[in-house]
C-alpha cells in the first residue's frame, strides 16, 4: 500500500492511499462470498450462488461495501500511526475501485493550526463602572406593580375600549382547522389586537353572544392564520378594570418590605449586581477581541461549523423555551446559519487562542474545581448533585464544563495582566 500526506493547507490535510490490486481482489472475493451465502437468486440453490455471478449481478453492492470497508480500516490506521488528530471526521474523495485494478482515494481532514501567540499580557481595553440608573429602578417597581395589579369586576355598563373582558370564544379559520378558548381575558384596544376584534368587543354586555369575522394580514405572526379570514364566537363573560397598585410605601409592604425605600435599595443592589456581571463580560468580550486582532492564522472550517451549528441551535432553542415553534416563524434556519459565519470565525480563532494560552501557562480545571460548578448547578436547578453530575457526563457536557472552567480561569490570567481604562 502506498500513502501519501499532504499538507494543502496549514490546516487542511490529506491522505492520498493506492492500494495494490491483489489486496482489493482479496476483499472482493470474501466480500462475494458472504453474498452468496445470503442472497437469493432465481435459477441458484440458496448457498450455492458461484462467487462470479455475485460479482457481476451485485457489482455495485459489493464494491460499495469492499470501499467502505477498506476505507474505514485503512483511514483510521494511518492517522492513528501518524499521531495526526483531524477535528472532525475525514471525507473521502477521489475514489476509484474496478475489478484487479488498485484502489485509490484520498482522505481530506482538518487539523489546529500551529499558533504563534501574540503578546497576550498587558492587552489595553476600555471598561465602565457598573451602575444602576433611577430610571431603571423606577422601570422594574412599574414592572413588579404590573404583576401584582388586580382586576375589579365592572357593573351596570357595557364594555368599552380600556376594559378587560373575560370572554368564551370559538374560531375557524379559512383553512386548517378551528378552535376553542375559554375564560381568555382581553384588554380591548391592547397591544396586538386586531382593531376589528377591538370594534366587535366594544358596547358587548355581560351575557352577550356576537359573531364577527377577522381579515388578518399577510404579515401577521402566527402563521397559521396569516392571510386567512377567521369566523369567531365570542361571548362576553365579565368585564373587569385592571387596577394597579400605587408606587408607594403600602405597595412596599405588600412585597414584604418596610417601605418603598427599602424596595428601591433592594432593587438597586439587584441591578447593580447584574451590571456588575455584565460589565465583566465586556471586558471579557474586549479581551478576546483585542486578543484575536493580533493573532494571523488560518481557521479550521470545521471549528467554524461547529460554532455556526450551535449559535442556530441556541436562536431556535431560545424561542422554544419562549413557547415559539422555531419552525413556524418563517425563518430560514439554513440563510440565519450563514449569517453566524463571520462571528463563528471569531470565536474559533479565539478557542484556538485561548487553548494555546492555557497549555503553555499549565491552567488546567481541577477536580474540586469541577465539583464546586457541578455543585453550584445542581442547587440552582434544585437536582441531586450526584445525579446532575451522572447526567451530565453522559450527555458529555461534564467535559464541555471542565473545558469552560479552563477557558475562565484563563480569561482571568488575561485580565489581570492587562491594562483596563
Amino acid at each position: 500500500m502506498k500513502v501519501e500526506f499532504v499538507e494543502e493547507t496549514s490546516v487542511r490535510k490529506a491522505l492520498a492511499f493506492e492500494i495494490e490490486a491483489e489486496v482489493v481482489m482479496q476483499e472482493i472475493e470474501a466480500r462475494a462470498k458472504e453474498y452468496a451465502r445470503k442472497v437469493k437468486i432465481p435459477g441458484f440453490r440458496p448457498g450455492k450462488i458461484p462467487p462470479a455471478v455475485i460479482k457481476q449481478r451485485l457489482h455495485h453492492e459489493v464494491m460499495g461495501d469492499v470501499a467502505e470497508a477498506l476505507v474505514n480500516k485503512l483511514v483510521f490506521q494511518e492517522i492513528e500511526g501518524r499521531g495526526l488528530k483531524p477535528l472532525a471526521a475525514p471525507k473521502v474523495t477521489d475514489l476509484k475501485i474496478d475489478l484487479d485494478q488498485p484502489m485509490t482515494f484520498r482522505a481530506v481532514f482538518e487539523t489546529l493550526p500551529i499558533v504563534e501567540l501574540p503578546e497576550y499580557k498587558g492587552l489595553k481595553v476600555t471598561g465602565r463602572r457598573p451602575e444602576a440608573r433611577d430610571e431603571d429602578i423606577d422601570a422594574e417597581i412599574d414592572r413588579r406593580r404590573e404583576e401584582n395589579a388586580r382586576f375589579d369586576p365592572v357593573e351596570g355598563r357595557s364594555a368599552r375600549r380600556g376594559d378587560f373582558v373575560v370572554v368564551d370564544l370559538s374560531w375557524r379559520p379559512a383553512k386548517g382547522k378551528g378552535g376553542r378558548d375559554e375564560n381568555a381575558l382581553i384588554e380591548i384596544g391592547g397591544e396586538g389586537n386586531l382593531e376589528d376584534m377591538n370594534k366587535a368587543l366594544e358596547d358587548m354586555s355581560v351575557g352577550d353572544t356576537k359573531e364577527t369575522d377577522l381579515v388578518y394580514p399577510e404579515d401577521f405572526s402566527a402563521k397559521s392564520v396569516a392571510g386567512q379570514t377567521v369566523h369567531y364566537v365570542v361571548t362576553l363573560k365579565a368585564i373587569k378594570a385592571k387596577v394597579v397598585p400605587a408606587r408607594d410605601d403600602e405597595f412596599a409592604k405588600d412585597l414584604e418590605f418596610d417601605n418603598l425605600g427599602a424596595l428601591r435599595d433592594d432593587i438597586q443592589k439587584r441591578l447593580l449586581a447584574a451590571d456588575e456581571r455584565k460589565a465583566e463580560r465586556e471586558i471579557r468580550g474586549a479581551l478576546v477581541e483585542e486578543l484575536t486582532k493580533r493573532a494571523s492564522f488560518e481557521v479550521p472550517e470545521a471549528l467554524i461549523e461547529q460554532h455556526m451549528s450551535a449559535r442556530t441551535e441556541n436562536a431556535a432553542r431560545g424561542l422554544a423555551m419562549q413557547g415559539i415553534d422555531p419552525t413556524k416563524i418563517g425563518v430560514n434556519w439554513r440563510d440565519y446559519r450563514e449569517t453566524q459565519r463571520e462571528d463563528s470565525v471569531q470565536a474559533a480563532k479565539a478557542d484556538i487562542l485561548l487553548d494555546e494560552i492555557a497549555r503553555q501557562e499549565g491552567i488546567e480545571t481541577q477536580d474540586a474545581e469541577l465539583e464546586a460548578e457541578v455543585a453550584r448547578l445542581a442547587e440552582r436547578a434544585k437536582q441531586p448533585q450526584e445525579k446532575l453530575r451522572a447526567r451530565m457526563e453522559k450527555d458529555g457536557d461534564l467535559s464541555a464544563l471542565r473545558a469552560r472552567i479552563r477557558e475562565e480561569k484563563t480569561l482571568d490570567l488575561l485580565k489581570a495582566n492587562a491594562s483596563i481604562e
